[in-house]
């Protein structure tokens, strides 16, 4: 049994993020970045609703960009604005908001004072180029900014970088409700407890109740995690599931 994307949470706020690059796609490097978007943002009331790996290819880029900001209150692109030639990130990105692609002046003395006028090179001057419109998003690690534009935010793929950013955006946000979460481990497999989280789930809408199965010492075993923004309700569908578990589970006569 699977949890739900969407909680029940009477202010719900969400957000995607869309992973740039071929590095991920083929296995050579292991995206944590969007672990570590969806820790913080969930901090602050925003859920992640969704997670798109794409290449780095112009129409894959505009095409995931244009659909997320729509579905989604905010949309965080990892990956893609390096001084490579294959960093096509934010030229995608002024694509897709039909906008004018030109060198930031802000970015480019912030580059100018982190790098000096004799190691700025031309590579280095590419990470100065945004569309026209847009907000800095400072970086106090590596001198190169991300920027923001309408509610898309633009952010390197290091994760060292990519966290410094979002500790700079974080603060900026609008969230929701918070979702509290709950997990009770159980001794049975799913096939034995998915009749009872059915009904349980029937029973309290107000909870998202997801199983999560496991092998441990050899036996197979469930975790099962309970989240809402009702802390009320989450507390009570745990206490039934506790109780249910603790008097034998499905094996009580």
């Amino acid at each position: 049994m699977k949890e739900s994307t969407k909680t029940n949470a009477s202010n719900y706020v969400s957000a995607a993020v869309i992973v740039i690059g071929d590095e991920i796609l083929s296995g050579r490097t292991q995206d944590t970045n969007s672990r570590h978007i969806a820790l913080r943002l969930g901090e602050i009331g925003i859920q992640l609703g969704d997670i798109r790996v794409v290449p780095d290819r112009e129409d894959k880029i505009i095409s995931a960009v244009n659909e997320m900001r729509t579905a989604h209150s905010y949309v965080f692109t990892t990956g893609g604005i390096g001084p490579t030639h294959d960093d096509i990130t934010a030229a995608c990105i002024a694509k897709a908001f039909n906008q004018n692609f030109l060198r930031n002046e802000w970015a480019y003395k912030k580059l100018l004072a982190h790098y000096g006028e004799e190691n700025l090179t031309d590579a280095r001057i590419r990470m100065a180029m945004m569309p026209e419109n847009v907000e800095i998003i400072e970086n106090i690690v590596s001198g190169a900014p991300g920027f923001k534009i309408e509610n898309v935010y633009v952010m390197a793929g290091v994760p060292k970088i990519m966290e410094a950013m979002m500790d700079a955006i974080l603060p900026t946000l609008k969230g929701g409700d918070i979702i509290h979460s709950e997990t009770v481990p159980c001794p049975f497999p799913e096939s034995q407890i998915a009749s009872f989280l059915a009904d349980l789930q029937k029973e309290t809408p107000e909870v998202s109740i997801g199983s999560y199965p496991h092998l441990k010492d050899g036996k197979l075993g469930v975790n099962i995690v309970l989240r809402s923004a009702n802390t009320q309700k989450l507390t009570s569908a745990a206490s039934i599931l506790k109780t249910y578990l603790e008097n034998g589970g499905p094996t009580r006569t």
